[in-house]
């Protein structure tokens, strides 16, 4: 990466002031390096930059007041998200490990916070990639004219199936001498044919749309049962296919997916552009953004919203996942990471919002042309990728060209976070053991065995049943629950025992010169008390389990449920006692190889009172004048 310090630093240009460990083992690699600022930009911008931006914040946005929504998002953002986001780059940045590593040396009692993070990263690589495998099923279909979703004459559909004609995508068939026979229904009366396609009239009761019944009957193929044990082997071979190449996109370390990511963080944009230019061109585009946008003055004292915008900020910024320490740790050492941070925050909102444009346009226009209300159509995760929007893109002309658009551009959205979720899993493991990992061909091997692994674990997701595990794990492994928990210990640790001041010295020797303070305000106080608040309403406000599809799940789930969310969450004390039983005398002790370059300095002070007083000469010993000879080197 190119180096760079911000303008007034005291020390010069260097390589990396961090003092060497010595001549590598034999046969042992050094770790790697982004070969640019811009591919560690791009791989930020490809894991926060997701699905959830596309499916998730706009209906969230439109569910919870539309343009009031942005009130309580920005008080996240600003109080919780940033700060977060920024301590785990920079965590990552000074220490170049990966996201157990990390908080091992900066204090080992909390080791378990990055155990936490791992555990979550591990949900999300079982699950998340069978996203991608739907992707992939629909985008093959996409290819089809007319598309297999639009119509209710195939093998899955059943009696209940209903569907109406778009005479926008149509035009041809409302006109009058078109034959309709090919509806195989000759007894039925063009005269009836015509009323009925000019009316506004809903579908018959307890029917299905054709889009719908595409998703259960053939992609998910549910059973009454839910068995977990039929797996569908066209999906499989999906799923196998998303792993090959999440595989082949990381194989080689930073290398590889520095590389990779500036085709797939890049190319959804372009995707998502083409989406929005053709949705608010459309008839009824504007009633569809009056939904997305319009005020609910009513929503802002509802709790729920701001559980709902808090959930969303940690989700979108991929905090508390150990990802953002594993790709801040290739960073040199005098990146400019404030900046970067400041920078992928504002572009990843943005981003939100303006997905929310391109969804809401498109659904507009299906609103309008289905003669019925925004709200009726409006919906969120696979329910706006895989129905909604599929329906809205069947109603346009050339439907097949916007459904490959559409499907090419949530394959690529998903890509990149998955990958680079694998990659920081990969990251963590080789930090913890570099003796073994870090040696010719094992990265390789270790990428191999982490597919091989969540590919068969992921097997039983693309079963009969496959949908109900996907939801527990959607809803119960990075549920908001672990991720404000982690969040809070996380603030807590840097802020209090590694101590607040220590880490700003540490930050302004990296990139020469100290953040605004109002982030470490956040992180001595604000971040840990609104996670907290937060956590402790969505505790108890947390319901029944909810039906999948008019399946309600058994005690299993229940049980199920509960030890997804309990497993990051007790690493944290078990870590704890650990440390407590093996070494109380240095449970709270950075490691030696960190820098310190003004170890005088007071750990923490609040209102210029010190809380806790920096290193003396009596404490430092033989290090004295070793930490005296690398500030002198620096030109301090």
């Amino acid at each position: 990466m190119t180096e760079e310090t911000a303008s007034g630093t005291p020390f010069g240009v260097r390589e990396d002031p961090r003092p060497h460990k010595g001549v590598p083992e034999d046969g042992v690699h050094e770790r790697g390096k982004w070969a640019n600022k811009t591919e560690f930009l791009l791989s930020m911008a490809g894991e926060i930059i997701g699905l959830g931006n596309v499916w998730r914040f706009p209906y969230l946005c439109y569910k919870n007041g539309g343009g009031v929504f942005f009130i309580p998002y920005f008080v996240f953002l600003f109080c919780c998200g940033i700060p977060v986001f920024f301590l785990e780059t920079a965590l990552g940045q000074y220490t170049s490990e990966g996201g157990v590593t990390a908080w091992r040396k900066i204090c080992p009692m909390f080791e378990g916070v990055g155990i936490a993070s791992q555990v979550i990263v591990v949900y999300l690589n079982i699950y998340y990639i069978v996203v991608l495998a739907w992707g992939i099923f629909y985008l093959i279909n996409s290819f089809q004219s007319p598309l297999p979703w639009s119509t209710c004459d195939n093998s899955w559909n059943t009696d209940m199936c209903h569907n109406r004609l778009s005479f926008y995508a149509n035009p041809h068939m409302f006109q009058p001498g078109f034959n309709w026979s090919f509806l195989n229904n000759d007894s039925m009366s063009t005269d009836y044919l015509y009323d009925y396609a000019d009316s506004n009239s809903t579908a018959p009761a307890g029917s299905k749309s054709p889009e719908l019944e595409f998703w259960t009957n053939r992609v998910l193929r549910m059973s009454s049962e839910m068995s977990l044990g039929k797996v569908h082997w066209d999906l499989a071979l999906c799923l196998l296919v998303a792993w090959v190449i999440c595989y082949f996109c990381i194989w080689k370390g930073v290398k590889s997916t520095g590389k990779v990511v500036y085709f797939t963080a890049t190319f959804p944009y372009l995707m998502l552009f083409i989406l929005f230019i053709r949705g608010v061109t459309l008839p009824g585009a504007a009633e569809g953004l009056r939904y997305y946008l319009m005020p609910d003055l009513s929503k802002i004292a509802d709790p729920r919203v701001w559980c709902d915008a808090g959930t969303q900020v940690f989700f979108s910024y991929a905090v508390c996942q150990g990802v953002l320490t594993a790709l801040g740790s290739y960073n040199k050492y005098n990146n400019n990471c404030y900046r970067d941070c400041l920078a992928l925050c504002c572009l990843n909102s943005a981003t939100s919002i303006f997905a929310g444009f391109a969804v809401f346009s498109i659904l507009g226009f299906m609103a309008n042309e289905l003669g019925v209300s925004v709200a009726e159509v409006a919906s969120s995760g696979p329910g706006l990728a895989f129905i909604a929007y599929p329906k809205a893109l069947s109603l346009l002309p050339g439907s097949s060209f916007w459904a490959v658009l559409f499907f090419l551009m949530i394959l690529f959205l998903g890509l990149d976070s998955q990958f680079v979720c694998v990659e920081s899993l990969a990251t963590a493991v080789t930090d913890m053991f570099p003796k073994y990992l870090r040696k010719p061909g094992r990265r390789e091997l270790l990428i191999l065995g982490i597919a091989v692994v969540c590919f068969l674990l992921g097997l039983p997701l693309v079963t009969e049943g496959g949908i109900v595990l996907f939801n527990l794990i959607d809803n119960y492994g990075p549920s908001g629950t672990s991720l404000l928990f982690i969040a809070c210990f996380e603030t807590v640790v840097i802020a209090w025992v590694y101590g607040a001041d220590r880490f700003y010295d540490n930050i302004e020797d990296m990139i020469g010169y100290q953040p605004i303070p109002v982030l470490k305000y956040c992180w001595l106080f604000v971040t840990p008390l609104i996670c907290a608040v937060t956590l402790g309403y969505d505790l108890l406000s947390k319901g029944s389990m909810v039906a999948v599809y008019d399946y309600q799940p058994g005690a299993w789930a229940s049980t199920m449920s509960t030890m997804l969310i309990l497993t990051p969450l007790l690493c944290i004390p078990l870590f704890v006692v650990v440390s407590v039983c093996r070494n109380p005398r240095t449970m709270t002790t950075p490691s030696s190889d960190l820098r310190q370059a003004w170890p005088y300095r007071p750990v923490l002070t609040l209102c210029d009172n010190v809380i806790v007083k920096g290193q003396t000469p009596s404490r430092m010993g033989g290090e004295r004048n070793e930490k005296l000879m690398m500030e002198d080197a620096s030109g301090v």
